[in-house]
This record gives structure tokens, C-alpha cells and sequence, in this order.
């Protein structure tokens, strides 16, 4: 008797919204747009932070990377004009890394200088890295062609290289590059092999990721990156560098540009930045080096992202609050025009109990069908920013159950107070209203 009571209140609650269809779809409005934005604002900002932290990881977990970075000019010294500048990181450093810190799996000195490439009539600027033969073990490349830099490669000073795909892609375009022979500043080197991109570079002031870009001021700016052995770049391009600046002439000593030291386990990272910080600070006198750690980075990565979601879901959620505002609203006038009709069904034996069902199993539906709608356009919009935008968007199954849940605890907390002032009408004045 009680389940026949229920079903046939739900009846007359849907059979009443669809005899107002129009305002039935614009109350539910609100709730399939606060659904939507919900959904799709989760699902863009999940996307950004998964790219930031895949960039991240990708220079290793168990990674410290030492960079050379120019110091605050000295007054002092621009008094005087010192023609040479001597700074940065060292070979002695990488030498007393490796035999110093017993933690130290592998370190990896680095030259970065950018120049032109030729192959026949094409050109690209590029990042010629001076490395060594194990470079591939710490760095996220894989050999797609030939071979990686050997150790005879670096005793007997090969003019040998390897290109990465957007070099081989812009340079080589349709030819074969193993054994072909490319031009960079004056000298030929011989490509060995080739090996995938990268894709990140960490040279960014405040030491997070970014994109390559070129310090050449070249309009293309850097295409990707060619290996050579540390040993040749270090004889063929030497350490000094030449400025000419407004008539005046500055020269730059700098031994190597990064060292990229991987240690033993993660647990170690953080202990061996800081004896690091402590080793090359006491041949150091001015702080002329940068010292980026992978893992910290991913650890702020990973609590930036849930301020990011805190912060989204909560803008998302205001346009539900709104849209439930308006469901109330509804609600009370539609009690308000359906006076009389409470008052007969009180009068014909009706419950203050099938009243509140009554009301609120409409303030439910049009929540739940929002809440659907809203979810199917939520998943469509971060399709359409990946498709057409290019933006990585991630649909977490959290999001979709969160909204959807959100959008029916409205439709009972909205609903609950028109019900009741339904409920809660004098039958005897219900019954005179026109």
C-alpha cells in the first residue's frame, strides 16, 4: 500500500513537469551548465597539471641537474673592466662530484652551445650538447637509428654526432642521415645515430621545465638538439666566449653550462643536494651555478595541482549553487500557483508526507536530468579543446560521480523547503485560493 502510495505521487510530480515542459528545461538549465563547468574545468585543469608533471619527470626522480648561471656583476670589477670573466661550473667540479659524494651513481658534464647547422642547402639553429657516452642513461632519449656516443669517440676526439627527430625531420627531410656529413661552425662531423626528442629543456630562471627555445635570437630559434663528444666540443669551440656590446669588447670563460648528477636511490636525493650545495660552495666564490631538483619540483607540481582543483571545483560549484537557487525559486512559485490543487488532494485524504514527495521527487528529477545532460556535454567540451585547441584534458571518473552527486544533493536540499511550505498549507485555506 505504502510502495503504491509512493509510486503513484512520483506519477503525478512527473506527469506535473511535463505539463510545464519549457519551464521545466529552463530551470535545468542552471544545473546542466554548473554540471558541465564542473566537469570540464576538472578536466582541463587535471590535463595541464598531468603535461607539467610528465615534463618534470622526464628529467628523472633520482636526478640533481647543476647549472652555470652569470652572477651579479661585481661593481668593482665593471669599475675596472675586466676584459675575461671566468665563471660557472668547472671540469675539477664534475671530477670532485664523481669521487667525492659515494651516493653518486653517474655524472654527466654537459657543453651546450647553440649554432647553425648546414646539410647541403638547408640550415637549422640547434643545441650542439658536448656530452659523454653514458648521457643517455639520466636524459629521457632513446636511440631510434645507429648508434650513441662511444668512449673511443671521446679519446681520440671523433668528429662524430647525433641528431635528434626535429633535427633529422627540418634537416634531412627525405635522405638517409647515417654517414651523411653536416657542417657546424666550420667543421664536419660525421652522424652516427639518431635518437628521440627530449622534448623539455631546464633552463628557465626559477628552475622549472620549459619548451626549447634558442639564445641565438635567431627568428626560427632552436630546432632540437646534435651530440658530439665532450672532448671534441671542448677542442673545437674552446671556453671563451666574445661579446661585442655598444664599441666595447667582453670575453666569458665557461667550462661547462650543466652537470647532471643521478644518484643511488630517491630517498638520497634531497641529502646529496644538500652536501652538493656544500662541496662546489667552497670553490665557489660567487654564486655562479643553479641547482634544480626534479623530485622537489614534482612534489610542488603534485600541491599546486590540488590548489588548482580546490580552487576550480570551487568556481564550478558556485554556478550549481546558483542553479539550484533557481530551482528553489521555481519551486516556491509553482506551490504558490498550485494552491488549490494541495488543498483538494489534502481534502481527498492525501498525507503531509505524499505532498513532500510529491514536490520533492520534481526538484529531484530536474536535478538528475540536468545532472545527466550535464555530465554528456561535461565529457564533450574537453574533447573539443584537445581536438581543436591542442590541449591535453583528462576526464577523471572523481569529476563525473562528484557532479553528478553534487547536482542530486541540490535537488534534496532545494527542494526540501517548497516541499515542506507545501506540506505545511492549511487545507481549509488551500481550498478557498483562486
Amino acid at each position: 500500500m505504502i510502495w503504491f502510495r509512493i509510486t503513484r505521487t512520483l506519477k503525478l510530480g512527473a506527469k506535473s513537469l511535463w505539463m510545464h515542459r519549457l519551464r521545466s528545461t529552463l530551470t535545468t538549465l542552471g544545473i546542466i551548465f554548473g554540471v558541465c563547468s564542473v566537469i570540464a574545468m576538472l578536466a582541463i585543469g587535471e590535463g595541464a597539471s598531468r603535461e607539467a608533471q610528465a615534463q618534470i619527470a622526464r628529467l628523472g626522480s633520482t636526478n640533481i641537474i647543476i647549472k652555470t648561471i652569470k652572477p651579479p656583476e661585481d661593481e668593482k670589477a665593471a669599475a675596472e673592466g675586466d676584459l675575461l670573466k671566468e665563471y660557472g661550473l668547472t671540469y675539477a667540479d664534475a671530477e670532485r662530484i664523481r669521487q667525492t659524494i659515494p651516493d653518486v651513481r653517474v655524472v654527466v658534464p654537459q657543453r651546450r652551445i647553440v649554432q647553425e647547422v648546414w646539410y647541403r642547402t638547408r640550415k637549422v639553429t640547434v643545441e650542439v650538447v658536448g656530452t659523454i657516452p653514458w648521457y643517455m642513461e639520466i636524459e629521457p632519449i632513446e636511440l631510434r637509428q645507429g648508434r650513441f656516443l662511444e668512449s673511443l669517440d671521446m679519446y681520440h676526439r671523433q668528429s662524430v654526432c647525433v641528431v635528434d627527430i626535429p633535427v633529422y625531420d627540418k634537416l634531412f627531410l627525405f635522405d638517409d642521415p647515417m654517414g651523411a656529413d653536416i657542417k657546424i661552425a666550420g667543421d664536419y662531423y660525421r652522424v652516427v645515430g639518431v635518437v628521440s626528442d627530449s622534448g623539455i629543456s631546464p633552463t628557465s630562471p626559477d628552475g622549472t621545465a620549459e619548451e626549447k627555445k634558442s639564445s641565438s635570437g635567431t627568428s626560427g630559434g632552436v630546432v632540437g638538439n646534435v651530440y658530439i663528444p665532450l672532448t671534441t666540443a671542448k677542442q673545437r669551440f674552446g671556453e671563451i666566449n666574445m661579446q661585442v656590446t655598444s664599441g666595447t669588447r667582453q670575453m666569458e670563460k665557461v667550462e661547462l653550462q650543466q652537470i647532471t648528477v643521478q644518484v643511488q636511490e630517491t630517498s638520497g636525493v634531497l641529502p646529496t643536494r644538500d652536501v652538493l650545495e656544500v662541496l662546489l660552495g667552497r670553490f665557489h666564490k660567487k654564486k655562479d651555478y643553479q641547482t634544480i631538483v626534479p623530485l622537489e619540483l614534482l612534489r610542488q607540481a603534485a600541491a599546486t595541482k590540488r590548489i588548482f582543483s580546490i580552487v576550480l571545483g570551487s568556481i564550478a560549484a558556485i554556478s550549481l549553487l546558483v542553479g539550484g537557487i533557481g530551482i528553489m525559486n521555481i519551486m516556491l512559485a509553482t506551490v504558490s500557483e498550485r494552491t488549490r490543487e494541495i488543498g483538494i488532494r489534502r481534502a481527498l485524504g492525501a498525507k503531509r508526507r505524499d505532498i513532500i514527495i510529491q514536490f520533492l521527487s520534481e526538484t529531484v528529477m530536474l536535478t538528475m536530468a540536468g545532472g545527466i545532460l550535464g555530465i554528456v556535454l561535461g565529457a564533450l567540451i574537453p574533447f573539443l579543446v584537445t581536438h581543436f585547441a591542442h590541449m591535453p584534458t583528462v576526464i577523471t571518473p572523481i569529476s563525473l560521480v562528484l557532479s553528478f552527486g553534487i547536482s542530486g544533493a541540490i535537488g534534496v536540499a532545494f527542494g526540501m523547503y517548497p516541499a515542506y511550505r507545501a506540506a505545511y498549507l492549511d487545507p481549509i485555506e488551500s481550498l478557498r485560493h483562486e
